[in-house]
């Protein structure tokens, strides 16, 4: 049987404060063999007392929304409270033993026995306090992680959904130009567009994929490009067999390589060569792309493409601050993209 959280709360309630009493009354046993009966129901009422009272400011709590106000608003109200509830925890006790013929008011009305008998209750109160709040606390903050991850996911997905329409008008743009020129390439180019289609299909809803089956995609989509620029573009690979099994967000390296062609090399009327090279530095995947071209930052005029934002967004989203992009000008003619993950992923 599943239980509720209202259900949780009154076990523990019931659980809790009957503990709380079976020891008081045990420890009194110890003191005397002889328990009378006043004795035992006294326990009873107290546990009943506490159960009623720590409910009643549970509802207190709730109704006046305590869980929202800051530390410097929160604290005085609970002292105050339980300071309240110590108080007629005192007299509702001082008034049973009236009422049952056991009240020692020489012994009840001490300033030191009235001081101890309030100061108990008021520890107990502030106990519960604490619990309730250290609970609602950790409660809340899950639910805000929950409400973080899920906002994060739909993020990621976006993100994620977006490439695809970006990389097929590209490809599609890149055999529109075929079709006149060359019927035989832009047949193969067909192909190659349909291997890389079936690789984004199959990991499309995937967060992270290994980096061998995202070089695969890779190497599809520069055979793709190799036949428009023919001569034009050169490629050069420098992957580490230690990187394969390494994870990586889909279509990432893919992206980067799409952007350093399309903002660099086909911008050279003699084309360029665009290089590929992984290797593991400590607890780091280090991937570095380098392209032909010159990066021009800060440029009004020069639009770095969508490849680039898209990525800062996914890795900040996935990786948080454990990771690093770059790009930058690594000589007078080279562009240099370079991606920091963290291998545990």
């Amino acid at each position: 049987m599943q239980i509720t959280k209202q259900r949780a709360y009154w076990l523990c309630q019931i659980i809790g404060w009957s503990t709380w009493g079976l020891l008081n009354f045990a420890v009194l046993f110890m003191q005397s063999s002889k328990v009378a009966f006043t004795d035992f129901f006294g326990a009873v009422f107290q546990v009943a007392f506490y159960i009623g009272s720590s409910h009643f400011l549970r509802t207190l709590i709730k109704k006046q929304q305590w869980s929202t106000f800051s530390s410097t608003r929160l604290i005085p109200r609970i002292l105050i409270s339980n300071l309240l509830l110590g108080l007629v925890n005192y007299f509702s006790l001082i008034l049973v033993a009236y009422l049952m013929g056991t009240l020692m008011v020489s012994v009840e009305m001490k300033p030191i026995h009235m001081f101890l008998s309030i100061l108990g209750p008021t520890a107990m109160y502030f106990l519960w306090s604490l619990v309730y709040f250290t609970y609602h606390y950790f409660e809340e903050y899950n639910k805000s992680l929950k409400y973080q991850a899920v906002i994060r996911d739909t993020e990621l997905n976006n993100l994620r959904a977006q490439l695809n329409p970006h990389f097929i008008f590209n490809a599609l743009n890149s055999i529109r130009a075929l079709v006149d020129e060359d019927p035989k390439k832009s047949k193969s180019a067909i192909t190659q567009l349909s291997n890389i289609l079936r690789n984004s299909l199959q990991v499309d809803k995937k967060k992270l994929v290994l980096l061998q089956d995202e070089m695969a995609t890779v190497e599809d989509y520069l055979s793709l490009e190799s036949i428009r620029y023919e001569e034009r573009l050169n490629v050069e690979w420098e992957v580490s067999k230690r990187t394969h099994k390494i994870k990586i967000p889909p279509m990432m390296i893919q992206t980067l390589v799409e952007n350093g062609i399309k903002h660099g090399i086909s911008k050279l009327k003699s084309g360029g060569t665009i290089s590929v090279m992984t290797r593991i530095e400590g607890d780091f995947l280090v991937v570095q792309i380098r392209n032909s071209g010159v990066y021009l930052n800060n440029k009004p005029s020069i639009k770095s493409g969508y490849g680039l934002s898209n990525t800062k967004k996914r890795i900040e989203l996935i990786y948080g601050g454990l990771a690093r992009f770059t790009i930058k000008n690594e000589s007078e003619n080279t562009v240099l993209t370079e991606l920091v993950l963290p291998k545990g992923y």
